[in-house]
């Protein structure tokens, strides 16, 4: 198309030199303005259409590659009846089928989210073959509500139908029911096991600590929490602790004490005596709050991981406009201080643009608790110089001691 371009502002120019020879002795100077403005508008538009052109077809060739690209990575697809909904997936494996793998996914029928109600769920299940390349449709069992959690545990499968917990073993025409759980208030909306505890996050009503006692055949609820968080993603930190966010913008860390991990783990009585000497309608322990902290933006996913070869885990979560943050823990309490008394200074030496108390943001729907806002904290590389040495001077330290600190702290975790 580019050739075709230049082509024709040579033969253009061609004609238009001829057109301009033969007229000048024939006709008059305003009517050879006249054709050259003519034949001008006639190649301004020539050659913007052939640039349109050559532009619509490099989209297309560009689209069209991406596309092939991206469906040659895709070994399958799968397709449910109209109506239908994929909620949750999961893949394990059960003990007496070998070394097969099995992806669950949670599917409802008619799914309307306000008032919730919905017609009917299935758990598809499909077995990994070629390599775990393709899927082998084995069978689908349907369920009461929707399937919004499903995880593996001990050899079986965790699915949370509505606000009821369930544990599945695979069976030849559907999976088959083996235990249920009914204390859950609302909606299972998570669901993560470490050892033979099972966690489980509620829609409105934060965390439940379960307990699987297998000569029983029993799901025990022995713990919750004290708040009504309404949880949105979940997070284990280790076997007493778990962070939780909420769609309000709140990120909780809350742990069992360590009386109640020992009592559990080694109480005989099972489900009757835990269930019934509960305490404020809920289970019979409490978990602590640990911390508390007001994002402001839904947080919708939680990872505790290491981003830095060799450096120390942090808490990495990421919020509906797109943001990603990271809550990082303190190795000594010579940082935790230095840091806690820069903030404090912070706030009152460089509030916030809008006028608005920082405190009081931090703490809109619970006081917080145990965290340093490290967005404030870095703010002190953007006061004036003279307010720096202020601060600095509070903290017995210089500004470039305290520009320090702060970059060792990004380095040590972070970046």
């Amino acid at each position: 198309y580019l050739y075709y371009i230049y082509l024709s502002y040579i033969y253009l120019s061609i004609y238009t030199i001829s057109i301009y020879t033969i007229s000048i002795y024939t006709i008059s100077i305003y009517t050879i303005s006249i054709y050259l403005y003519y034949i001008y508008i006639y190649i301004y538009i020539c050659v913007y259409i052939y640039i349109y052109i050559y532009i619509y077809i490099c989209v297309y060739i560009y689209i069209y590659v991406y596309v092939y690209i991206y469906i040659s990575h895709i070994s399958q697809l799968l397709s449910l009846p109209s109506m239908c909904l994929f909620f949750s997936v999961a893949v394990c494996r059960f003990p007496n089928t070998g070394d097969d793998w099995y992806v669950l996914v949670g599917v409802a029928r008619d799914m309307i989210l306000n008032p919730r109600s919905v017609s009917g769920g299935f758990i598809y299940t499909y077995r990994l073959i070629s390599g775990g390349e393709k899927l082998e449709f084995v069978h689908k069992t349907p369920v009461e509500d929707v399937p919004l959690a499903i995880a593996p545990f001990q050899g079986r499968v965790l699915v949370g139908v509505g606000k009821l917990l369930r544990i599945y073993d695979l069976g030849k025409k559907k999976l088959l029911r083996k235990c249920e759980n009914k204390h859950v208030p609302n909606l299972v909306t998570g669901i993560y096991t470490i050892g033979q505890r099972v966690i489980v996050t509620d829609v409105q009503e934060s965390l439940f600590w379960v307990r699987y006692r297998r000569n029983e055949n029993q799901l025990i609820i022995f713990a919750d929490d004290t708040y009504p968080r309404w949880v949105t993603t979940a997070c284990l930190l280790d076997y007493d602790t778990m962070a939780s966010a909420d769609k309000f913008g709140n990120i909780s860390i809350v742990r069992l004490p360590p009386n109640t991990s020992d009592d559990v783990d080694e109480d005989p009585t099972g489900n009757k005596a835990l269930w019934d000497r509960g305490l404020l309608n809920g289970a019979s322990q409490k978990a602590e709050v640990i911390m508390n902290y007001h994002v402001g933006e839904t947080v919708l996913s939680l990872q505790k991981t290491t981003l830095i070869p060799g450096g120390s885990e942090s808490m990495v979560y990421t919020t509906l406009s797109g943001g990603i943050g990271i809550l990082v823990p303190f190795t000594s309490h010579e940082d935790h201080d230095f840091f806690q008394h820069l903030e404090m200074h912070m706030r009152s030496e460089f509030p916030p643009l809008c006028g608005r108390d920082h405190l009081s943001f931090r703490s809109y729907y619970f006081p917080v608790k145990n965290v340093i806002d490290g967005d404030l904290c870095e703010q002190f590389n953007s006061m004036d110089p003279h307010k720096q040495k202020s601060v600095a001077e509070e903290l017995d330290r210089t500004p470039p001691e305290v520009s320090k600190k702060l970059e060792d702290i990004r380095t040590r975790y972070a970046f």
